[in-house]
C-alpha cells in the first residue's frame, strides 16, 4: 500500500481515536464527583468507595504496557476489539449493578478494556505516519484527552442532576459504535511467529506497580517494602529469561531512558493542575463542586483548541522547539499561581490555561520524541511502558499532593504572595515552577543539537 493511502487511513483512524480517547477520559473522571453519593448509598467510607477510582488507575497503569507488549505480537484490530468489548461489558455491569462490589467489578473491567486505548493511540501514529508528520497525528489524541477532561465534570453534573449515578456508565457504551470502523480501517499486519509470553514477568511487574502505588498513596511502609521486593524480582526475571516481558536492552537506549525519566517528572508535575486545583477552589474560595467543574473548563477547552497547533509546531519546527514552548507556558502558569493564589477565582481559571496548554504540548512532544528513539520491533512495548510510567507518576504525585494538602503550611516561601490562607498552594506552585526550570535546563544540556527534529 502506498504511503498516501496509508496516511489517509491513518487520519481516519486518529479521528476515531480522538473520539475514543475523549470518551475514555470522560469515563475515568466522571465518577470522582459522585463518590460521596455512592458512599452514602452503600454506607461505606470515602476511603472504601475511592477504590472505584484507585482500582481503575492501578489496572489502567499496568494494562497499557501489557497491551503495548501484545501489540508487538498480535493485530491491533484484534486487541482494540477485545479492549472495547471488555470496556463495554464493564459499563453494562456497572449500569445494572445493585451492590458496591458489582459497581467495582464494572469499573475494573472498564479499566482493563480502556487500557488498550493509550497504547494503541501512540502506536497508530508510528505505524501509519512518517516521522515528519507524526506530531500532528499524536496531537489528535491530546485533543481528545483535553475534550474529555473538559466535558467530564459538566456531563457528570448534568446526569446526576436528574438520574442515578449508575447512569454515568451509559456514555461509555457509545464506544462500541466505533468498533466496526476500526475493524474496517486498521490494516492486517504481518506478524512474526508467536513467541512465549512471560507471564511471570508480567505478574511481578503488576505486583510491584500495585504495591508501590498503594504504599505511596496510603503512606504504608510495608506496601513499599514488598513493592520494591517485587520490582527487584522483576529486574532479575527479565535478565534471566530470553523472552522477557520487557527486554533489558530497551533500557540501554540512552535517549529512550532519559525520555522516560523526563516523562515521569513532567506527568507528576502536570497532574497537579487537575488534583490541586479542585482542592484550592474548595478550601480557599469555598466553591461548590459544580462551580469548580466550570472553573476548570476554559483551560481544558483551550488545550483542546490549541492541541492540533502543538502537533503542527512539532512537525514544522521540531520537538525541541515545542518542548521549549511547553516549558515556558508551564513555568508561567505555576509562577503566576504562586504569586496570585488568593485573588479572584476567575483569574485562577485564566492562569490555568497556560498550564493545560503547556501540559498538552509536552505530552505531544514527549510522545513524538520517544517514538523516534525506538526500533520498530520495540515500538509496542516501548510506547506502552511510556504510558505506564506516566500513570505511575500521576498516582505517586497524587499521594504526595494529598499529603501536603492535609498538613498545610504557615510559612510563605514566595515574597510576592500575600494571602495567608493560601500559603500552602503558593509554596507548592513555586516548587513546581522551579522544577520545570530545572527540567528545561537539563533538557538543553543533554540534547543541545543543531537538528532539533532528531532530539528527544
Amino acid at each position: 500500500m502506498n504511503s498516501d493511502s496509508q496516511q489517509q487511513k491513518g487520519l481516519i483512524l486518529m479521528r476515531l481515536m480522538m473520539l475514543t480517547v475523549m470518551m475514555s477520559s470522560m469515563s475515568a473522571l466522571m465518577f470522582n464527583v459522585v463518590l460521596p453519593q455512592i458512599s452514602e448509598e452503600f454506607h461505606l467510607t470515602l476511603a472504601q468507595v475511592s477504590w472505584l477510582s484507585s482500582a481503575y488507575t492501578l489496572i489502567y497503569a499496568f494494562g497499557t504496557v501489557t497491551y503495548g507488549k501484545l501489540a508487538d505480537r498480535f493485530q491491533l484490530k484484534s486487541l482494540l476489539t477485545f479492549g472495547l468489548t471488555l470496556f463495554a461489558a464493564g459499563s453494562l455491569i456497572g449500569l445494572v449493578s445493585q451492590t458496591f462490589l458489582f459497581a467495582l467489578l464494572g469499573r475494573c473491567l472498564q479499566s482493563a478494556g480502556a487500557a488498550a486505548i493509550p497504547a494503541i493511540a501512540l502506536i497508530i501514529p508510528v505505524r501509519y505516519f512518517s516521522p515528519e508528520k507524526r506530531g500532528s497525528a499524536i496531537s489528535m489524541s491530546a485533543v481528545g484527552l483535553a475534550l474529555g477532561s473538559a466535558l467530564a465534570p459538566v456531563i457528570s453534573a448534568l446526569i446526576v442532576s436528574f438520574a442515578n449515578w449508575r447512569w454515568l456508565f451509559l456514555p461509555s457504551l457509545l464506544m462500541l459504535l466505533l468498533l466496526p470502523l476500526y475493524r474496517k480501517y486498521l490494516e492486517h499486519e504481518v506478524k512474526e511467529a508467536a513467541r512465549k509470553f512471560d507471564w511471570l514477568g508480567g505478574i511481578l511487574l503488576a505486583a510491584s506497580i500495585t504495591l508501590l502505588l498503594l504504599g505511596v498513596t496510603n503512606l504504608t511502609w510495608w506496601y513499599l517494602v514488598f513493592g520494591l521486593a517485587a520490582l527487584i524480582l522483576f529486574i532479575l526475571r527479565i535478565h534471566a529469561t530470553e523472552e522477557a516481558f520487557i527486554q533489558p536492552q530497551l533500557f540501554r537506549n540512552k535517549q529512550y531512558t532519559i525520555g522516560l525519566t523526563l516523562a515521569f517528572l513532567i506527568a507528576g508535575i502536570g497532574i497537579s493542575l487537575y488534583l490541586l486545583t479542585p482542592i484550592l477552589l474548595s478550601e480557599v474560595y469555598h466553591l461548590g463542586s459544580n462551580w469548580i467543574g466550570f472553573a476548570m473548563v476554559p483551560a481544558a477547552a483551550a488545550s483542546a483548541i490549541l492541541g492540533r497547533k502543538g502537533g503542527k509546531l512539532a512537525d514544522l519546527k521540531g520537538n525541541s522547539y515545542l518542548i521549549s514552548v511547553a516549558s515556558g507556558s508551564l513555568i508561567t502558569c505555576f509562577a503566576l499561581l504562586s504569586i496570585f493564589t488568593g485573588i479572584s477565582p476567575l483569574w485562577i481559571s485564566f492562569i490555568l490555561i497556560f498550564g493545560n496548554v503547556g501540559q498538552s504540548f509536552f505530552q505531544i512532544a514527549m510522545s513524538n520524541s520517544i517514538s523516534r528513539s525506538l526500533p520498530k520491533d520495540q515500538i509496542g512495548v516501548g510506547m506502552g511502558l511510556f504510558s505506564m510510567i506516566s500513570f505511575i507518576s500521576q498516582g505517586i504525585a497524587a499521594g504526595v499532593y494529598g499529603s501536603a494538602a492535609a498538613h498545610g503550611s504557615s510559612v510563605n516561601w514566595n515574597p510576592l504572595h500575600v494571602d495567608p490562607n493560601s500559603y500552602l498552594f503558593s509554596n507548592i506552585y513555586l516548587v513546581l515552577a522551579a522544577m520545570h526550570v530545572g527540567i528545561l535546563l537539563f533538557y538543553r544540556l543533554q540534547f543541545r543539537t543543531r537538528n532539533s527534529s532528531v532530539s528527544i
